[in-house]
């Protein structure tokens, strides 16, 4: 293989297949979560508007297909379900359309992966099979990952469009669509998404070998299930543990491995029902301190109650979650918590992290991030109640005790989140400018020392005389020729290039005390000159892109993708309070916004046009929530013109023109005056405060405070409005026409 091409090279066809493979995968799963907003009311089963009932009669599930002929006469004959029919098709078919395109790329999808599985086997692609691949890292990730991002693709599907709406999308479909596609096409679909009986509403009624039995609807080759669960189990698939180096941090270095597993083993239930030893053996490695994971992009479970059916998943992880442990772990993070708060509090403080510290502290100051986000991210996943409820009583306990330990409430946690992203920004826009300027800064320190080394060297030769320096041939040579060492060096071979700057640094300490140049100030100073100099030129090479990856990788947020709903509230809370704070939370979107790597990743690496349309998602779906924490600013900016109006209107008259000098302290109203003024200054404030917050690049949507202001006003002062009518134009049915009640 020694002449093959790069597994993601462009020519290295088998390589290019499986990334387009798993760049379409993230692409129809961002699909999928955008049109999960836009299910039309009617095929809602919780829907009460009277005008969307009527057209119910109209929707059926897969029984229509028992007999098709009697549902198609019962509308024939009736004019009125005709007409209801006719513009139910004119209204929805586009939409249909599109959700059906939609649920046929996730069939599509797992064929195609079959088709290249084949296609491996068969010696298709040269030089290249199964086994060939999963040697190769990027072989292996991408393997891996096109399993995972299939069972990913039904989870969500399960999840955003229930069981009885995908059956009436379907029907409905297919009855307007006049199914001018294959209908082979259209009974695979059918086969994959019917109905599996599992309902969101009710997520503790769980229908029996569910979901496994659906996972199981299309064959994957054992083999390759094999040999992905194998690779997740047993390999650094993603080369994390480099990143993470302490033992306890093992758990959150395998976290997306551990995520990808958890999706896997539902296409194998033999190992979660009945292989104790595995089970045993994937918890201890993956899960020893945690049970509730994020499986993509904020979609959350809890282990505890989705392994509650098989019976070895179940006994290993009851080991993790006994009552003592459980009561350590929490304290644990109590103490983690606190240090974590103390430390970043105090970097924080002005001129605490500048240039100099980043680059003499760099791996410090990872280490307090890296700390900071294990933390968080075991507080928000672990304390947070699930977006759909919680669904076992046992994960209901085990939450309720660790609240119970920690005694920290949202807003605590919300408060490290804050600390933590406004440090990381602060020592990312650092670190960016340093790698900016690192090659002038050290042609400056270089050129620097340099000069000092020839100036030392003309002063022992005689030539130039330093005030009482006696002339020393042998000085002035080894000062001529480490200054010419000096000169050559070049920022190329970093290693190298640090050993030699090493042993420069030690030269100079050894001719200062071998030939007790202490004694004299000027040289003294000028030979720590020297060192501090090259000192800086080790420090500078050290500022390398893989450190600005590193910090991007531990600050990762994708977790909290869905459940930073939880803390919206207090967000705004927090706003109302101090209304500068929007500048800390300005940090807080901006590492949200990182988590649009996760999904973008395998799209940007193969090129694919979707990356616009899923970025465009991601951005929006971001946007929209900072819209909606920020709405509170233009809220209560109202609300004090509420306050100031009412004083204007009721409490403070008008002035006469002319008036008695004894009645003009009464007339005066000093209070009210003075609360209008401070109301007034109120409404500065907040405007200031969102103004604070400097132009933004949330994903690929720029956000301009000044306008972010300008549309929450807008907002506000169309909801005022709309309120005012909706009080005010109230007609009564008993007044006689012409008569109104104004």
């Amino acid at each position: 293989h020694a002449n093959m091409p790069e597994f993601l090279a462009n020519n290295n066809s088998c390589g290019q297949c499986v990334l387009n493979l798993v760049a379409r995968g993230n692409a129809i799963i961002a699909e999928l979560k955008r049109l999960a907003d836009f299910i039309p009311a009617i095929f809602r089963p919780d829907c009460k508007d009277e005008g969307v009932i009527k057209y119910g009669i109209l929707l059926c599930d897969f029984t229509y297909f028992k007999s098709p002929e009697l549902f198609e006469s019962k509308i024939e004959n009736n004019n009125v379900l005709q007409d209801l029919d006719d513009e139910l098709k004119d209204n929805h078919l586009s939409i249909l359309t599109r959700f059906y395109l939609a649920f046929e790329s996730v069939h599509k999808y797992v064929l195609d992966l079959l088709r290249y599985l084949d296609d491996l086997g068969e010696g298709i692609f040269i030089q290249q099979n199964l086994e060939t691949v999963f040697s190769d890292e990027d072989g292996k990730q991408l393997l891996c990952e096109a399993l995972y991002l299939y069972g990913v693709m039904l989870l969500v599907v399960e999840r955003e469009f229930d069981g009885n709406i995908r059956e009436k999308i379907l029907v409905s479909y297919y009855r307007y669509s006049g199914k001018a596609h294959g209908d082979s096409q259209f009974d695979d679909v059918c086969k994959l998404l019917r109905s599996t009986g599992y309902c969101n509403s009710t997520p503790s009624k769980r229908p029996a070998n569910y979901p496994e039995e659906y996972f199981g609807r299309v064959k994957i080759h054992a083999d390759y299930i094999d040999m992905v669960i194998g690779r997740l189990r047993s390999d650094d698939v993603y080369n994390q543990v480099a990143t993470y180096p302490l033992p306890e941090q093992r758990s959150i270095a395998l976290a997306t491995q551990a995520s990808m597993l958890y999706v896997c083993l539902y296409f194998c239930p033999s190992v979660l029902m009945a292989q104790p030893v595995k089970m045993r053996e994937m918890v201890d490695k993956y899960f020893p301190d945690n049970w509730v994971i994020n499986i993509y992009m904020g979609y959350i479970v809890n282990l505890l109650d989705m392994w509650e059916p098989y019976k070895a998943a179940k006994q290993a992880l009851s080991n993790i979650v006994q009552h003592q442990a459980v009561k350590q772990l929490a304290l644990a993070y109590k103490e983690k918590f606190a240090n974590c708060t103390g430390k970043c509090a105090k970097l924080l403080q002005k001129g605490s992290v500048d240039e100099e510290t980043v680059l003499s502290q760099s791996n410090k100051l990872i280490g307090v991030l890296r700390e900071c986000n294990i933390t968080l991210r075991w507080l928000v996943l672990h304390t947070g109640i699930p977006i759909k409820g919680e669904v076992g009583k046992k994960s209901k306990q085990i939450r309720e005790q660790i609240m119970s330990e920690l005694q920290l409430g949202p807003v605590q946690v919300l408060d490290l989140l804050l600390k933590t992203a406004e440090l990381e920004l602060k020592i990312k826009e650092i670190f960016k400018q340093l790698l900016k300027d690192r090659d002038l800064k050290w042609s400056t320190c270089k050129s620097e020392c340099y000069n000092y080394l020839i100036e030392l060297s003309e002063a022992f030769s005689g030539t130039k005389p330093l005030t009482r320096v006696q002339k020393n041939d042998t000085l002035e040579k080894w000062f001529r020729e480490i200054s010419a060492i000096v000169g050559q060096l070049e920022c190329q071979d970093l290693g190298e290039l640090g050993r030699k700057l090493v042993q420069l640094i030690q030269a100079l300490e050894e001719v200062q005390e071998f030939h007790q140049l202490e004694s004299n100030v000027q040289v003294k100073q000028f030979l720590q000159e020297c060192q501090g100099y090259l000192h800086q030129m080790l420090r500078i090479i050290n500022v390398r892109e893989e450190t600005l990856i590193q910090l991007h990788i531990i600050s990762d947020l994708s977790y909290a993708w869905e459940w930073s709903d939880h803390y919206t509230v207090h967000m705004q809370e927090m706003v109302r309070a101090d209304p500068y704070i929007v500048s800390q939370l300005r940090a807080s979107f901006i590492k949200l916004s990182s988590a649009l790597d996760l999904p973008l990743l395998r799209i940007n690496q193969a090129h694919s046009p979707d990356m616009v349309s899923v970025s465009q998602y991601y951005s929006n779906e971001l946007v929209s929530y900072v819209h909606k924490v920020l709405q509170v600013i233009p809220a209560s900016m109202f609300s004090l013109m509420e306050d100031i109006i009412s004083l204007q209107t009721h409490k403070i008259t008008e002035l006469p023109t002319r008036l008695d000098k004894d009645k003009l302290k009464d007339l005066a109203l000093l209070e009210e005056r003075y609360q209008v003024a401070k109301l007034t200054h109120g409404v500065s404030v907040f405007t200031e405060g969102i103004l604070s917050m400097k132009t933004t690049l949330v994903g690929i949507v720029r956000m301009d405070p000044k306008q972010l202001l300008e549309n929450g006003i807008r907002k506000e002062l169309v909801k005022q409005i709309s309120h005012c009518l909706n009080v005010t134009l109230v007609f009564s049915i008993k007044n006689k026409p012409r008569e109104y009640p104004f």
